[in-house]
């Protein structure tokens, strides 16, 4: 079996993963110890390519799965010549699949507590993995603080022990791996941070379960990649015009809070929408009339312009919230966007509308009247972008639940509200009503510059006005906007993560 093949975009939670063992133990062609050796070959494998020049190798087990993989590794490893010491949290189980890998191990297991963490070249933590549903005790958080301290290499077997699998918090100490070897799928604690930065590097590897059981599992969250949306991004045939390929309205607030506004139009435009429209206060139409050339320009004054600009029937989504001020005037717009008189019917009316920054927080103290008019527009089109802090504002209940983790509140959220919620920052996580979850891991420093979020807003608005599905988009958007970051240099600008826009190969 080989490390990375048979990986897909689905993530399973540890109790959807147990499931998946089962299923493959159920359908053959291996039987639990099966799985377990290939899980223990698997790891040794990953052992041997990133650190070969290891000389004294200690493997810590504990007393379940997790353990019995670590016994698989201290045998093959010792089979190799290499120097190995096995120490025992407790001896597994008599009859369990644990029990049968350690009784063929030729390493002596000694009792964990004799354990030296700077005696060693490399420690194999194989004590609890995803197992374990508590905060380690006293003893063994110590013993994490010393490893860690010690600054010896550590992989982990499934996940750093005390790491939650769920949530990617520990709920106390927990060991820090400089590479974490799973096996299947990745699970939400892999890609939710802090588990990120503690499991180090993540490999996924190939023990024998067949994709098949996904069938019967039904996963519904997945790491956000092309995988997820590319079918659906749009392509445009060579004849096609230019409000057939999308157009975008983006608001803008007034003479001296223009630039985000902008910034939202022009990552619009840079997504492939065929028209952009910068819809300006009175007051700011000269401001950005001397910023603005591809971009069309609209005053726009009122709820009555508003009606005036969508009668035409040429746009098909929004963009507002970006620099506009929390105002009465925003809340009237945003009323009126989501009236249903303006949703898309045939070819003409709204598909979708980005809520981001300033329209979020104008409905802090009445988010239900919010959620309301969003569950009025039938067609779903709607994407709210909060980060940390609107998403609080929003859903204080959630925000102040320490047992929720991120793609819990996402999730909750999003049945809430009744749209497409991207709760923001470097693990985004995008969620649907429907359940369905995506958890983001591209994105870079560089997108912690001002003017970022506008940049992610435009783009979201302008894949739901090509078309795009609301959380398709949002994903793809999210992604997108998190490879520009890479592309970035660390000290760039939000107009830089825009020009970076032309170098992405979905856009091109």
């Amino acid at each position: 079996m080989d490390a990375k093949p048979n990986c897909g975009p689905e993530v399973l939670t540890p109790a959807e993963m147990g499931r998946a063992d089962s299923l493959a133990i159920a359908s053959g062609p291996f039987d639990g110890y099966g799985l377990m050796l290939n899980a223990g070959r698997a790891i040794h494998r990953e052992i041997l390519a990133r650190f070969p020049a290891t000389g004294q190798a200690s493997v810590l087990c504990g007393p379940g799965s997790n353990g019995g993989d670590g016994y698989v590794v201290a045998r093959l490893l010792a089979e190799d010549g290499i120097p190995v010491r096995l120490y025992a949290l407790m001896l597994p189980r008599e009859g369990t699949d644990a029990a049968h890998a350690a009784a063929r191990c030729p390493v002596a297991a000694e009792p964990l507590d004799r354990f030296v963490p700077g005696d060693h070249d490399l420690v194999v933590d194989a004590l609890f993995g995803a197992g374990l549903s508590k905060p380690l005790d006293d003893t063994l958080a110590d013993l994490a603080g010393r490893v860690e301290r010690a600054g010896v290499p550590v992989v982990a077997v499934d996940l750093p022990s005390g790491l939650s699998g769920d949530s990617g918090a520990p709920p106390g100490a927990s060991f820090v791996a400089d590479l974490t070897v799973t096996f299947f799928r990745k699970k939400p604690g892999h890609l939710l941070y802090p588990g990120r930065q503690l499991c180090g590097e993540t490999v996924v590897a190939d023990i024998g379960i067949p994709a098949q059981v996904l069938e019967t599992i039904k996963p519904s969250a997945f790491e956000n990649g092309p995988a997820l949306w590319l079918e659906a991004l749009p392509a445009h045939p060579a004849e096609i015009f230019k409000y057939a390929r999308g157009a975008v309205g983006v608001f803008t607030g007034g003479p001296s809070a223009t630039g985000a506004g902008r910034l939202a139009a022009m990552a619009a435009a840079r997504s492939g929408a065929g028209a952009v429209t910068v819809l300006s206060p009175p007051s700011a139409m000269l401001v950005n009339a001397c910023h603005l050339t591809s971009i069309m320009l609209r005053a726009m004054d009122n709820v009555g312009d508003l009606g005036s600009f969508l009668g035409e029937g040429k746009t098909s989504a929004l963009v507002i919230g970006p620099g506009f001020g929390v105002t009465d005037r925003l809340r009237a717009f945003v009323a009126a966007i989501l009236s249903p008189v303006h949703w898309a019917s045939g070819d003409r009316g709204l598909k979708g509308i980005v809520l981001d920054a300033d329209a979020l927080t104008a409905f802090a103290g009445t988010p239900g009247r919010l959620f309301e008019m969003i569950a009025a527009v039938k067609t779903g089109g709607v994407v709210i972008t909060p980060h940390e802090g609107e998403f609080g504002r929003l859903f204080p209940d959630l925000a102040d639940d320490p047992g929720l983790s991120k793609l819990d509140r996402a999730r909750r959220a999003a049945a809430r509200s009744r749209a497409v919620v991207v709760l923001k920052g470097a693990d985004s996580v995008i969620a649907a009503p429907d359940g369905r979850a995506a958890i983001n891991t591209n994105a870079t420093q560089a997108l912690a510059t001002a003017g970022s979020g506008d940049v992610l807003a435009g783009l979201a608005g302008g894949l739901l006005a090509q078309g795009m599905a609301a959380f398709e988009a949002a994903c793809a958007a999210v992604w997108l906007h998190g490879e520009t970051g890479r592309l970035a240099d660390p000290g760039a600008m939000a107009e830089d993560l825009i020009d970076a826009l032309r170098r992405i190969g979905p856009l091109r």
